[in-house]
């Protein structure tokens, strides 16, 4: 039984996947086919090592802006080949090792404001592409190079005559499409994945436009183009250079953290969307996922994660196991083997318009207004790594993100590791330093500034009965202050705290 629900959920995972495969190898810069390829690879390689049932695996939107700009570093595509690769083994690395994990230590706002950086890049570069403007490439690096004198505002002059009005009616078509279909009301109209509407649409629009000689008829450039035979125009990867440049290791270990990212964040949805409770083991993911990139990397594709997407359609088509999956990867190895004439016919256009909206749902103001109510300690890391990542590049912003991260824990930590009360009795202040249950060497400074404000002439106790530990650090603090509260005479009660041999306490 479950094979008959498997094979019609894999039906419609394909339809779901072949628009955004090659949706998202055109927004990376790479070659459509290898956005094809990967999902291949995600579909036959990677189902059958994984330990998910229901998720699905390819090429993902969150990666666009990465690979694309890491092609253009690293000067072409078989070079950046490697860096897949190299991403692979050490997602196989980080299975092997058991530290599935490590997602879990980056702090959600930070991961939040990668995803909706991501989200706006990948709108900025689909814009002119849904307007039809195919003259030189206005973007190379970051979301701040699209203002430039050498791209997009440079080409702004002949920008109106580059357009072509047949592009921009199919995308508007199409996005009126999606944002229909989308809408939880019109749920009964949804026979067809949207994607797929948008793309049979965009064909027959462009179709009639050509079949009566109308000007605004798309270009041949503006279509996609897959060889009629993928497999003699496969690139490899250019091993001579693996030793000879130390951006491809570093792209690639950065390709290979952002897909274990979206790859658990995808997993950890799957996983509470399976109306079985089925609990995905994230190791075996990573390996799975690994493979999977070293595949990708060896064969000629751009990376591949496990996608919400394409596992909420599996999902909601009925799958039972992972079968479907793999199902799905063989329907895209038959449609390039089979129909790839009919792939040629998809225009940008209507492609451009999928990723828009899937750039939007990647930033949507939903999810800046639920940070931003969160708080500040929630908000401006997110925004921060918005902000640098649209200035600079991912890394940079990330880093910098997870700094103002640990910036707020650090300060929550000042405030959480002790009280201090303050009474007035018979004419004597009296103080009261209740330490909580772990203080570390980060709060010594504040512990000693505190001590140091006790006036001469007072009462002061601190308390250590809630303490499970305290750092060597801190105690020395407490230690030396014993010789200055005699000296000012301040009248001490140590509770729960012994104290260590400092210099000041030796003399």
């Amino acid at each position: 039984m479950f094979k008959k629900h498997d094979l019609a959920a894999g039906l419609t995972v394909f339809l779901v996947a072949l628009p955004l495969c090659l949706g998202v190898a055109l927004a990376s810069g790479a070659p459509l086919y290898s956005g094809i390829l990967s999902g291949i690879i995600g579909g036959v390689v990677v189902s059958v090592i994984s330990g998910s049932q229901l998720a699905v695996s390819g090429p993902a939107a969150g990666l666009t802006t990465l690979v694309s700009a890491a092609i253009i570093s690293l000067g072409n595509f078989e070079t950046f080949l490697l860096a897949v690769m190299i991403a692979g083994v050490f997602q196989i690395l980080l299975g092997v090792l058991k530290l599935g994990v490590f997602a879990s230590y980056f702090p959600s706002s930070v991961i939040k404001g990668m995803m909706a950086a991501i989200g706006i890049i990948l709108i900025s570069k689909q814009i002119p592409l849904a307007l039809g403007y195919n003259q030189p490439d206005f973007w190379s690096s970051g979301f701040i190079q699209i203002f430039t004198s050498t791209n997009f505002l440079g080409n702004l002059k002949e920008f109106n005559a580059n357009i072509t009005r047949g592009a921009v009616f199919i995308s508007f078509i199409s996005l009126a499409i999606l944002i229909f279909l989308k809408q939880p009301k019109n749920k009964k109209y949804n026979i067809l994945p949207a994607s797929l509407v948008v793309v049979i649409f965009g064909i027959a629009i462009n179709y009639l436009l050509t079949y009566f000689g109308s000007s605004y008829a798309l270009k041949s450039n503006q279509l996609v183009n897959i060889p009629s035979n993928i497999f003699a125009e496969l690139k490899f990867p250019d091993f001579t250079k693996i030793l000879s440049n130390i951006e491809i290791w570093k792209n690639g270990l950065l390709i290979g953290t952002l897909a274990t990212l979206e790859t658990l964040l995808s997993i950890e949805a799957m996983d509470k969307l399976d109306k079985h409770n089925r609990i995905t083991p994230v190791n075996r993911e990573l390996m799975a996922q690994g493979v999977g990139n070293f595949f990708c990397g060896l064969l000629g594709a751009i990376p591949l994660t496990a996608v919400v997407v394409r596992g909420s359609a599996n999902i909601q088509a009925g799958a039972k196991t992972k079968v479907s999956s793999f199902v799905h990867g063989v329907f895209l190895l038959l449609s390039v083997l089979l129909i790839p004439f009919l792939i040629n016919l998809i225009p940008y256009a209507s492609l451009s318009a999928i990723l828009i909206l899937t750039g939007f749902g990647l930033t949507k103001i939903k999810i800046y207004k639920s940070l931003f109510n969160l708080g500040w300690k929630q908000f401006v890391p997110f925004i921060i790594t918005i902000v640098i990542i649209l200035a600079t590049d991912l890394l940079i912003g990330v880093s910098i993100g997870l700094l103002i991260s640990i910036y707020y824990i650090i300060k929550e930590n000042f405030k959480e590791s002790y009280d201090l009360e303050k009474t007035h009795y018979q004419g004597i202040d009296q103080y009261i330093l209740k330490l909580h249950s772990n203080v570390t060497f980060l709060n010594k400074v504040e512990i000693k500034n505190t001590l140091d404000k006790v006036p001469p002439y007072s009462s002061l106790i601190i308390d250590g009965t809630n303490i499970h530990f305290i750092d060597h650090d801190v105690l020395e603090i407490i230690s030396d202050f014993v010789v200055k509260a005699h000296d000012r005479h301040i009248q001490l009660e140590l509770i729960n705290i012994k104290t260590v041999e400092t210099a000041a306490s030796a003399h």
